[in-house]
């Protein structure tokens, strides 16, 4: 079984089990959306600037491995056209069901983003993508991708995993394991993950970052934002990096 099929039943797996990134916004926080009052997280802790993302109504937005009825609902409360592709049938039976018990449109797409996406260029105005790429051994063809659906003064927002998490032991106290992390070529680094943990990458800066502004990306902002428990968060460590990256 190739390892994005592996990934994709983890987290319908993991939705069934109650999974904080699969639990569909409630009719009571879209209400309050479409009144102004919203936040949504590419990152575990920290909300995203609205700022990062200036307009949204009649705005193209793209959730890419972005299903689980949380981002794409906000946005449509604000008025942006959305379409979500993810490949966990789960997460997207979330967005199907807001989407029918709030009555607004969303075009569903279920796919695997280390393929081509299947978008015309210059298609969106926004990508949202959280932390999702640490499930993908090769990100940088992602970013050509982006670059490619984007409309010419697109942005990209992206959440990633920034590699520390992958050192560490479960206790987050003992550097463990080396990196990169990669449980296709390192057998330590399979069984770490356990039998629940999907198959995930660590990824590095030249990647992660270099990446972006080799695909064309301007690179506008950044933040760094904790896992929001564990010993590293008690201690205040960056593990997660969100961007913001505009096609000029």
């Amino acid at each position: 079984m190739k390892y994005q099929d592996i990934n994709a039943r983890t987290i319908d797996l993991w939705v069934e089990n109650g999974w904080e990134w699969g639990r569909p916004i409630s009719h009571e926080v879209y209400e309050k959306a479409k009144k102004g009052e919203w936040d949504v997280f590419l990152t575990p802790v920290q909300t995203v600037p609205h700022a990062w993302f200036g307009a949204l109504a009649g705005k193209k937005v793209l959730g890419l491995a972005s299903g689980g009825g949380q981002q794409m609902p906000i946005f449509a409360a604000l008025g942006a056209e959305c379409t979500v592709l993810d490949y966990s049938r789960r997460q997207l039976e979330a967005e199907r069901m807001v989407a029918e018990r709030e009555g607004y449109r969303i075009t569903i797409v279920h796919g695997d983003m280390t393929q081509p996406l299947p978008f015309e260029a210059d298609s969106f105005d926004l990508i949202f993508h959280p932390v999702a790429n640490c499930y993908v051994e090769n990100v940088r063809p992602i970013w050509h991708e982006c670059f490619r659906i984007l409309k010419k003064g697109g942005f990209l927002l992206a959440g990633m995993d920034n590699g520390t998490n992958f050192i560490f032991d479960e206790t987050e106290t003992k550097v463990e394991y080396t990196l990169p992390f990669n449980p296709l070529v390192c057998e330590a680094h399979r069984k770490s993950l356990g039998e629940d943990g999907g198959i995930q990458f660590s990824h590095t800066i030249e990647d992660l970052i270099g990446g972006q502004l080799a695909a064309g990306f301007r690179l506008m902002d950044i933040y760094g934002d904790t896992n929001g428990r564990g010993n590293l968060h008690e201690h205040h460590i960056p593990t997660f990096w969100a961007t913001r990256a505009m096609k000029e």
